[in-house]
């Protein structure tokens, strides 16, 4: 699978948006969050490198995407061994404290969903906090055999992102 390959292709689930949300009846859903530093230039810092698909390219995954920054459109195409995942970014947070992005699933992924990666800041205790939030069911039939350990393997790798920033 190629990066151009990804053009033109829809979405694998139609709750497109849910992570800003209450997430939707019928996926697995994870929740993450760590505080990762303290005051403004440490927010600012943070939030540039997430909207440079930090998080991801710090937890090891190699990351293609059609734009430098996530932009609404762009598409990544992630690879974390030999497992490609494509996605595409459905939605972007461009708040004065809060930063970041939420990417869909395309066909040829694992799983079908959405995941959030974002940077918040807290004025009243100067907290940096990162997030990540997804929701997802699996999409292949090896995805759906291997759901208990895809699960565990989901927390882990949304740990290793916190970590990454």
């Amino acid at each position: 699978m190629k990066l151009s390959d990804l053009s033109g292709r829809p979405l694998t689930y139609a709750e497109v948006g849910a992570t800003a949300g209450s997430p939707p009846p019928g996926y697995r859903f994870l929740r993450r969050t760590s505080v990762i530093g303290r005051g403004r230039a440490r927010f600012e810092q943070a939030a540039a490198d997430g909207m440079r698909f930090g998080m991801l390219r710090g937890a090891g995954v190699r990351v293609e995407a059609t734009t430098t920054s996530a932009e609404v459109g762009t598409d990544v195409l992630g690879h974390l061994g030999p497992v490609p995942a494509p996605c595409r970014v459905v939605y972007v947070v461009d708040e004065p404290d809060r930063r970041g992005f939420a990417y869909g699933t395309l066909p040829g992924h694992a799983v079908r969903g959405e995941e959030l990666f974002l940077v918040r800041y807290e004025p009243a205790t100067g907290d940096v906090v990162a997030e990540v939030a997804a929701f997802s069911q699996p999409a292949t039939w090896w995805s759906r055999l291997g759901a208990p350990v895809t699960g565990v393997l989901q927390r882990l790798i949304a740990d290793r992102y916190l970590r990454a920033l």
